[in-house]
């Protein structure tokens, strides 16, 4: 594990575990950042909003 990286479990929108390098936040692209989908929690973010993405061409 890297230094930066947290053990919070990976969402199923996660390309990798937050404070991988060269990856960063985004917009989760199914509920477009409200973590809710059909009044329920979003099953591809988990409720944050957010997903984790390889960013510059990672």
């Amino acid at each position: 594990m890297h230094e930066n990286e947290t053990s919070a479990p990976m969402n199923p929108g996660d390309d990798a575990p937050p404070g991988t390098p060269s990856t960063g936040e985004n917009i989760c692209p199914d509920c477009h950042g409200s973590g809710t989908r059909a009044g329920q929690a979003c099953d591809t973010c988990g409720g944050t909003g957010k997903v984790i993405e390889g960013i510059g061409g990672a």
